[in-house]
């Protein structure tokens, strides 16, 4: 067996591009052992303990950019994370290492390198994180969700870069049918659909924008809606269900069903929705959180809309009557609402995990 070391996590945006890729390469490559390497207080903390997957936690303390003075823990933490990094090394000797980001992943695939470890990135946003800016130059890989984000790096000579796009599960194939999930639903098979999502928590502001045109009457009243509003959310706008056209859950799954069923998407700009709704090929009007770290969200739903595959609608400008007349006015277009679905799809990569495992399959260095 040859062990293959996985660092990113803090959040799920980071851990989940690194589970797909360890399965597979353990699809590809049956004798390849994943060892985890993540953070006692990140996501990974509950999520690795159902994985069949080595792992363990060390005590990494995240970098605090607006709280600064929460930052006093941090040499500390990073001081004994850094010693144990290096006793995993010189007990699993990696073939490699994957970094797929977050306060986890830089220092781990740092110490790897200096052990002469092969070093593999990927990188989910548009603008690069700080690990990838300050690893690329050392990385024998740097994989790119966006192909954005190769312009604002500066790689080693050595480096090879590709544009692999951000791993995720496929759609299923085959896919359900539109009549079929709206029917699951809960919702008529004939009425255009929207989706709504602020992800697994949903998002106080587009939840807000919602509830303020399904008052105002101002959403259009021939679509249908389906809307995702985050489990602290649901008591407050349960209420405003309507059996037939209006469904309010707290969150969906799986996800493929409202996806089948839409006809359009209204999200957040994380990297990895991002990749869903490319793989599905779905027209979307993005509302990027202005607070993610280094305005990724922002990043991405620029580089989407600039390439015409979707709309942006700053948070600034967000309000009932600003959201009712996006969704609208895309409604009321199908030949727009055509090319935003077919300039995203032209984005997808639904097998982005088993491209990025494969490269990296040829550098692991085997006993």
């Amino acid at each position: 067996m040859t062990t293959v070391l996985f660092a990113g996590g803090g959040t799920g945006g980071h851990l989940m591009p690194a589970l797909a890729i360890a399965e597979e390469m353990v699809r590809l490559d049956p004798a390849i052992r994943p060892f985890f390497v993540g953070s006692r207080r990140g996501v990974e903390a509950s999520v690795l303990p159902q994985r069949p997957w080595a792992y363990e936690l060390l005590p990494f303390e995240p970098l605090w950019r607006r709280r600064w003075w929460r930052n006093v823990r941090l040499p500390f933490a990073l001081a004994a994370s850094l010693r144990a990094v290096r006793a995993i090394l010189a007990r699993e000797a990696p073939g490699a290492v994957v970094g797929t980001g977050g306060y986890v992943a830089g220092p781990v695939v740092w110490a790897a390198m200096n052990a002469g470890v092969p070093a593999v990135l990927q990188e989910q946003n548009a603008f690069p994180g700080l690990v990838t800016r300050w690893l690329a130059r050392r990385a024998a890989q740097v994989h790119l969700g966006f192909p954005e984000a190769r312009a604002r790096l500066a790689v080693g000579q050595r480096t090879a870069v590709f544009d692999s796009g951000n791993p995720i599960p496929p759609p299923p194939s085959p896919r359900p049918s539109r009549a079929d999930a709206r029917r699951r639903l809960g919702l008529p098979a004939e009425r255009p659909l929207v989706f709504v999502t602020g992800g697994s928590q949903g998002a106080l502001p587009l939840n807000e924008a919602v509830a303020g045109s399904l008052a105002a009457g101002s959403f259009p009243a021939d679509a249908s809606l389906v809307w995702q509003c985050g489990a602290r959310s649901l008591d407050r706008f349960a209420p405003l269900r309507v059996k037939g056209r209006v469904a309010v859950e707290a969150f969906i799954d799986p996800v493929a069903d409202a996806y089948a069923a839409a006809d359009l998407v209204v999200s957040r700009a994380g990297a990895m929705t991002l990749a869903g709704l490319a793989a599905w090929g779905l027209p979307a009007v993005l509302v990027p959180l202005p607070t993610a770290a280094a305005g990724h969200q922002l990043s991405n739903a620029r580089a989407l809309a600039d390439a015409g595959a979707a709309v942006l609608l700053e948070q600034a400008g967000l309000a009932p009557a600003s959201l009712a007349a996006a969704v609208s006015s895309l409604l009321h277009d199908p030949a727009r609402m055509a090319d935003l679905g077919r300039r995203m799809l032209a984005r997808a990569r639904p097998d982005a995990a088993a491209a990025i495992a494969a490269e990296a399959l040829e550098l692991v260095q085997k006993p």
